[in-house]
């Protein structure tokens, strides 16, 4: 089947979304995007003659482009603020709706666009390509073999320097609301186990070219005793970690290290006796689902597929609210400066 497509939003972000339909085989041939819609018409012009998509409609207004396509898809690659309206609207025209991270600008929103699929019957999922790279779901293997023992903690550190220009540096809880969302799903997905709560201190230190909270520290609190530590910081000039971040996981066996790109270390206790009792290499298994290795485009590849065969997308929006609710308890955590507790979002759904 091939899936008819209007993409929303034709910004920097667009690129990539064009970029894996072309680019990556298993989706070649399988969407044919039939609209453009940017609040800018020479933006959307731009980017339709640079994928040379000159049969698609374009336009500034969305509602008359998919009255006029007809697609089965909408992929939403508009501005937080907008995503509500531009999500219920795709809906209410029976599209399918893949969206760009965060889900929603809201708790509310993100409930009320959960809502508007069900009662679509439409699936609604989130692009957080970060736990379709190899090396999340290597973790995520590694912990489920129980070879680290049972998972105790979780520590990541992330400290880029991120220049971007444009909405970002003008954003209000930029880094935890724009980035973090990435490692937060991230450390959800391969604890396998639900956040309860959080305590977060939020800054915007000195020298920052962002208008608000490029750098916070949070402590959450998961289900059977894990906990999760968090470091980051959008204007750390100097020694850049990679954008996944660097991982510390420690379980009752032993530990993992991965710097976010290629080295992985794992060491798990071997001896029984000595003040530091002797460890033994761990190999990290390749990941199970190979095929599912590739970031965004494996993101679209699970949406489409997910469509076709009648089952939720491993993102879809019922599972992806409870990451974005870390985020929002982070906000209010920094905000009120106390632990907040994190509801599990499911029970809304």
């Amino acid at each position: 089947m091939v899936f008819k497509a209007v993409l929303a939003g034709c910004g920097s972000m667009s690129k990539g979304w064009l970029s894996a339909l072309a680019d990556h085989l298993p989706l070649q041939g399988r969407v044919e995007i039939v609209g453009l819609v940017d609040l800018d018409l020479a933006t959307a012009q731009a980017r339709a003659e640079e994928f040379g998509l000159g049969d698609a409609m374009i336009g500034t207004d969305l509602e008359t482009v998919l009255s006029a396509t007809k697609p089965d898809l909408l992929f939403d690659v508009v501005v937080p603020t907008a995503r509500q309206d531009v999500v219920t609207r795709a809906l209410h025209h029976g599209c399918h709706v893949l969206s760009e991270k965060p889900m929603a600008a809201s708790l509310d929103a993100a409930q009320t666009m959960i809502a508007a699929a069900k009662a679509a019957g439409r699936v609604h999922a989130i692009v957080q390509n970060r736990r379709f790279i190899a090396g999340i779901r290597r973790i995520r293997r590694l912990i489920e073999s129980g070879s680290l023992g049972e998972v105790t903690a979780l520590h990541c550190d992330f400290f880029i320097g991120a220049h971007f220009g444009g909405f970002r540096e003008e954003m209000d809880n930029v880094l935890l609301l724009d980035m973090a969302i990435h490692t937060l799903d991230a450390a959800r997905y391969m604890a396998g186990v639900a956040p309860k709560a959080v305590y977060c201190l939020e800054t915007n230190p000195s020298g920052s070219w962002y208008a608000h909270g490029a750098a916070a520290n949070a402590i959450f609190e998961f289900d059977h005793g894990v906990v999760f530590n968090y470091r980051g910081s959008w204007c750390a000039e100097g020694a850049n970690t990679s954008w996944e971040s660097a991982w510390r996981i420690i379980g009752t066996k032993g530990t993992l290290l991965w710097d976010g790109e290629e080295s992985f270390e794992a060491r798990v206790v071997s001896g029984d006796s000595g003040f530091f009792r002797e460890l033994t290499p761990l190999d990290v298994p390749e990941p199970a689902d190979i095929a599912q290795t590739h970031g965004h485009a494996s993101v679209i590849a699970d949406f489409l597929d997910a469509i076709a065969e009648g089952r939720a997308p491993e993102t879809v929006g019922t599972d992806n609210i409870n990451s974005l609710a870390m985020v929002f308890a982070a906000i209010e955590s920094a905000k009120i400066g106390q632990r907040v507790l994190i509801a599990n979002q499911e029970i809304h759904s």
